[in-house]
């Protein structure tokens, strides 16, 4: 959080410096969106022609190259002509650092993904709109966003479309990580009953420990453990405070009240007293008394090991250490994702679809060698040929048509995606999927089969032996059946907040709120249950003098204006 900070500053230093290169006439400044449209027409016939041409990619996740030579990559390219080059973040930086560079040098990758750094792009003027691009060349992008593709436009005054969506589009979830999960094993040592609140999960994993307190291995059992670091705080400490206690959807450090105005979550009164009943498992020796201090690879390998009865996190993020687990066959060591809640008559908010998910996703920048080729790129990854390449792989190796003409994998693919962590990164399948448009799980193309591997079936056929065993104690076909279902929600007018790209003023304030909170949640939770409420209102007071209200008074302006798109 820190780096953000002093990133910020070097922003401004940095812009007056891209404008002294601009000054200087330098080629690899951004054109006009005309001229670079009329440079690429000819480009783009060259390409169709059996030319590959090659455009540079950012994207601001993860740390290493892609070398774009696995299989589905290549098949890529041999459909669209196109094969990319990508950068990341040096370093395992965020990509604010990387931002900052492009628009002080004014020299932008052909497409970038800049999760929230996009705002500083799209004010610099980096971005294209893409709105006549996708007229012309993107049947397939407006077909895949449908009644929503009115949300990709930046506001009611701005309505260019300047980046896509990195998230799916609609569908329905047929497994999900819930509120928080719990080890196999402590579940069916209840008889499979879920916890309805966090008093009920207390008793489970003291129970469970009580009889169970070593690994096979002879190592202590865990409690409950978090990451909280790095950014990872966000993810285990942050974001499952608002699920568990308000019951809220992921709005990152925010809640949206029934008006439409945001609130910084922390100061909600029942997540005060969710971080209370943290201090006192700390205190009580079930909270892991090195979860502020030890790094997300100390975390996964507890994880692996076996240790760690009850985690509060999402699967993407632990899934590393719950395959090693599998690959040794310790399926009752893995986790059962659940609709906890802090108290019964919360509603666990994970299957609420919150809508299009837009303000992160991939954009073309204004000084594209070829936007008419990244287009047709992206719009055939958007077609349902493309979908299909990506989330499934090569027909008849990754998978095959049954006698129905419906798409299916072998128990050998499903074993080597769930076991192997480098599945993706060998296959390709699903490794060029995010973060670029995708239809949601569930959806069916023309052939009736569903665009993304789970489906309600598949997902049902993969079931390990610990869960099958609960939807057969359970008398349900999904484990998800037994959570909160979509229907018992609306769908907001505003898109999940945490993707929106903010103005740089908010986001520097938000961002000192959230270095705050980070060091303050901790001490509120490692130190002693006497001291909890001081240690909490002094939270407050500098999240206060911090600019909180100011802060949320910015957000409630932004909501309005995204209600105001699609009202």
């Amino acid at each position: 959080m820190k780096k953000k900070r002093i990133c910020a500053l070097l922003l401004t230093v940095a812009m007056t410096a891209g404008m002294l290169v601009g000054c200087g006439g330098d080629s690899g400044t951004a054109s006009t969106d005309a001229g670079s449209t009329a440079a690429t027409d000819e480009g783009s016939d060259g390409a169709a022609s059996g030319d590959v041409i090659e455009l540079t990619f950012f994207s601001a996740d993860a740390n290493q190259d892609d070398p774009w030579t696995d299989p589905v990559a290549e098949k890529i390219t041999e459909k669209t002509g196109v094969k990319l080059k990508t950068t990341r973040p040096v370093g395992g930086n965020d990509e604010s650092e990387a931002v900052a560079l492009m628009i002080a040098e004014q020299n932008y990758p052909d497409i970038i993904f800049a999760k929230g750094s996009a705002g500083n792009l799209i004010d610099a003027g980096a971005m294209m709109d893409m709105t006549d691009l996708i007229e012309q060349y993107g049947p397939n992008i407006k077909k895949l966003y449908g009644e929503e593709f009115d949300k990709l436009k930046q506001s009611a005054d701005d309505p260019s479309i300047y980046q896509l969506s990195a998230y799916e589009v609609g569908g329905t979830k047929f497994k999900d990580a819930g509120n928080l999960q719990v080890q196999w094993a402590a579940l069916k040592a209840k008889d499979y009953k879920i916890p309805q609140s966090l008093d009920e999960l207390e008793t489970m994993i003291k129970d469970y420990i009580a009889e169970n307190p070593k690994t096979d291995d002879g190592l202590d059992k865990i409690g409950i453990s978090l990451s909280t670091s790095d950014w990872h705080w966000l993810i285990t400490l942050g974001n499952p405070a608002g699920f568990i206690a308000d019951g809220a959807p992921d709005n990152g450090q925010w809640i949206v009240t029934s008006d439409n105005k945001g609130m910084y979550k922390f100061r909600s009164d029942k997540e005060r007293e969710y971080f209370r009943w943290l201090c006192r498992m700390y205190n009580e020796g079930i909270l892991d008394p090195e979860f502020a201090t030890q790094t997300h690879e100390d975390y996964i390998a507890k994880i692996a090991s076996g240790r760690v009865v009850c985690l509060f996190d999402k699967d993407w993020d632990y899934q590393d250490g719950e395959k090693v687990l599998k690959a040794d066959g310790k399926y009752e060591l893995t986790y059962a994702g659940l609709p906890t809640c802090m108290e019964a008559s919360t509603k666990c908010p994970s299957l609420m679809y919150q809508g299009l998910t837009t303000g992160t996703g991939v954009g073309i920048s204004n000084s594209c060698k070829d936007p008419v080729a990244a287009i047709k790129f992206i719009d055939f990854l958007c077609s349902d040929e493309g979908q299909v390449l990506n989330k499934w792989g090569i027909e008849g190796v990754n998978y095959f048509i049954d006698d129905e003409g419906h798409r299916y994998r072998t128990e050998e693919e499903i074993k080597y995606s769930q076991e192997d962590a480098d599945y993706s990164k060998k296959t390709g399948v699903g490794f060029h999927n995010y973060p670029f448009p995708s239809y949601g799980n569930g959806i069916l193309d023309p052939t009736g089969s569903t665009y993304t591997t789970a489906s309600k079936d598949a997902v049902i056929a993969e079931y390990n032996v610990e869960e099958k065993a609960a939807v057969e104690a359970w008398g349900v076909d999904l484990i998800v059946d037994m959570f909160p279902q979509p229907d018992e929600f609306e769908t907001p007018d505003y898109s999940p907040l945490w993707a929106y790209a903010m103005p740089l003023e908010f986001t520097e304030i938000v961002d000192k709120l959230d270095e705050v909170a980070w060091s303050s949640l901790i001490q509120c939770v490692t130190g002693s249950e006497e001291a909890f409420d001081d240690n909490y209102d002094a939270m407050i007071a500098e999240l206060e003098a911090t600019g909180m209200m100011d802060a949320e008074e910015m957000m409630s302006n932004i909501i309005a204006e995204k209600v105001a798109i699609v009202q």
